[in-house]
């Protein structure tokens, strides 16, 4: 039998507490996802997208230097085939974050009629500004009121089949009447996904360019919809973030604590265990079993959101959750969806971790169930905390805390950057959009997304950073990406040492960091509100796809990132990913996601490189076409590093 492939650990992440949990699990003999990437060979043709399974005549593969040499059962070409699959991924990616969003309308209904006495409306200014903004009256009318009016408008953005949805109304005009030209301005999220699903049927829609009219349609349902909701009404009820300054990586843990993680996607769990984990009784219980106290951090994406809410401590991003676990600290992880991997389990279980599951649309085999209701929120996290005291009294592990924590300011709202540049008075994006004309700011990036095991862990993701700040670009982050940055130190005030002179020039003025954290990746939203309010601003052309900003996943793995992506593109923002895109080049469907959609559509574009360098470039070079468009463009060189401008950068981080 052949030896299992062991990779250097330090070849496998960047980050040095995972690293050194990754060394401490293969002496546990305990297997994490980085090894079992590692023994994993990606199916080629399906990485490719050259396969199809939709009906039982197949499976069918076309693999060939010639993607047009073979055909599926029923005839479909590579363009079909291709088309169909990367169209399921975003229907399935718009599906979780659309389903997220009505998780949380959900919610904001059963506050407002008052059925929810834990929860309430932290920020009614936030509540009046979004129903401003879809046409609801809000002048001299009871905060209630208005509410009960919100929620019946925001409905439609899942449940409507004719018309557009609300947030269409926050829309460019040049840009929805570009939408409206292509017929893809959504309609409501369950019809788009719905229609989409049956399309990539057997049989059904057999033109790729008419499956990815369908496809931004639904993605733009999740972007502009579903997402855009789940994140209005979490600032809503739980308050809009403003810059707060937080810890992140795996020396947020305190051995001489009860360490509970809250790890998912939704707010409202980690809002209570907040409440929980400060209950004075509680807190008795856990000096009683020894402790010193309850400490509560988050992971992945809950926990970008608690970072920047509430400043609460992050442990890691999505290929750190099992790493964390190896420490033997973590006495309780609750888990609600998204992101969760069936591998924490085992793991859970090697470190006799209490790990539980809390939402009905995710159970794991093997691993203990207690459901969250938002009706009786403690019920959940009360037992959670209480089983970690427990396992914190009877701890058997030798507990392993690498000690090493980042400090960084998170926190960076659509309303805080319009305030931070504005002021009180008059808050306004127009000095983004004034430092982007006269050239100090040479434009704007999205950097966001997951960490991907098939890459080294952060490392695309700050080496793009680090080319993009020093070439005057100004970065906003969401997600895993976010907490990649943070962690290598990029989220201060002083890291505008790193950034170009105009850059830096700006963020020494404003006093912020050149990175600005705006969220979870259900928070791409603020992305797109950012990028509508400079083109309302003027200066800067009069659509999105106008403006020089681009944007990145330099590190995607879900489908969510598909759908994000493609609702970027549609919405005239040219993104580019790495690792792997999951379709055949050389072929017509490819041609339009890569070409078409800009030149004949004027939409976006998709762009894809593993290499963090020729990702900087392209994005740079997206960026100096729209400046020259615009008339803004001036005489300047692209700085790139050299290997000892690196060194020298890392070393100063």
């Amino acid at each position: 039998m052949a030896e299992k492939k062991v990779v250097d650990p330090k070849d496998l992440t960047s980050c040095e507490a995972t690293e050194k949990m990754l060394v401490k699990a293969r002496a546990d003999k305990v297997v994490i996802s980085f090894d079992r990437a590692t023994e994993m060979k990606a199916c080629p043709i399906g990485a490719d997208s050259a396969c199809c399974k939709h009906c039982s005549m197949g499976p069918c593969r076309l693999v060939s230097k010639d993607p047009y040499a073979k055909e599926g059962v029923c005839g479909a070409t590579i363009d079909t085939i291709g088309a169909r699959n990367f169209a399921r991924m975003v229907a399935s990616g718009a599906a979780a974050h659309t389903d997220h969003g009505m998780s949380m309308l959900d919610l904001f209904r059963e506050v407002v009629a008052g059925k929810i006495p834990e929860y309430s409306i932290k920020d009614p200014e936030k509540l009046k500004q979004v129903a401003a903004s879809v046409g609801i009256e809000v002048e001299d009318r009871e905060i209630a009121d208005i509410a009960k009016d919100l929620y019946v408008e925001l409905e439609r953005t899942y449940t409507q089949v004719e018309g557009e949805i609300p947030f269409a109304k926050r829309v460019p005009p040049k840009t929805l009447e570009n939408w409206r030209k292509l017929g893809i301005v959504p309609r409501g999220a369950m019809r788009e996904i719905m229609e989409l699903m049956h399309r990539t049927h057997m049989g059904v829609d057999q033109h790729y360019e008419n499956i990815v009219q369908q496809c931004s349609r639904t993605a733009l349902a999740d972007g502009w919809g579903g997402s855009m909701v789940a994140t209005e009404i979490s600032d809503i009820l739980f308050g809009t973030p403003t810059p707060v300054a937080g810890y992140v990586n795996m020396g947020v843990l305190d051995e001489k604590q009860v360490n509970v993680c809250i790890h998912g996607h939704e707010p409202n769990l980690f809002e209570s265990m907040l409440i929980s984990v400060r209950d004075p009784e509680m807190v008795k219980k856990a000096k009683e079993a020894g402790a010193e106290g309850i400490n509560l951090v988050g992971m992945c994406c809950s926990g970008a959101e608690m970072l920047s809410r509430h400043g609460v401590p992050h442990a890691g991003n999505f290929m750190s959750t099992e790493a964390l676990l190896v420490t033997g600290a973590v006495d309780a992880m609750g888990v609600d969806v998204q992101c969760i991997k069936q591998g924490l389990s085992k793991v859970a279980e090697c470190y006799d971790t209490k790990l539980f599951t809390t939402n009905p649309r995710c159970h794991i085999e093997g691993t203990e169930h207690i459901e969250f209701h938002e009706h009786k929120p403690r019920e959940c996290t009360d037992r959670i905390v209480s089983l970690g005291i427990e396992r914190f009294k009877n701890r058997k592990m030798p507990v392993d805390v690498p000690q090493i924590k980042n400090i960084g300011i998170h926190g960076f709202s659509h309303e805080y950057i319009n305030y931070m540049l504005g002021g009180t008075y008059r808050s306004s994006y127009t000095p983004l959009n004034d430092n982007i004309i006269n050239g100090r700011i040479r434009g704007v990036a999205g950097v966001v997304g997951c960490t991907n095991p098939r890459v080294k862990q952060d490392w695309v993701h700050v080496e793009l950073v680090k080319e993009l700040i020093k070439n005057d670009v100004l970065v906003l982050q969401t997600g895993c990406s976010q907490i990649s940055l943070a962690k290598a130190g990029l989220y201060t005030p002083e890291a505008a040492k790193f950034a170009g002179a105009g850059l830096a020039e700006v963020c020494e003025t404003v006093g912020m960091p050149p990175v600005l954290g705006v969220g979870s990746c259900a928070d791409n939203s603020r992305i797109l509100i950012a990028a509508s309010e400079m083109v309302f601003n003027g200066g800067l052309g009069e659509s999105i796809a106008d403006l020089p900003v681009a944007g990145a996943a330099p590190e995607w793995m879900s489908e969510k990132a598909i759908s994000i992506g493609q609702y970027f593109v549609a919405s005239g923002v040219y993104t580019v990913f790495g690792v792997t895109f999951p379709i055949a080049k050389n072929t017509k469907f490819h041609d339009l996601l890569f070409r078409g959609l800009e030149e004949e559509q004027g939409m976006g574009k998709w762009g894809f490189t593993p290499d963090p360098y020729e990702m900087a470039k392209l994005m740079i070079e997206h960026i100096d076409k729209k400046r020259k468009a615009l008339g803004i463009d001036k005489a300047r060189d692209r700085v790139l590093f050299d290997m000892e401008a690196r060194r020298q950068l890392d070393n100063a981080v």
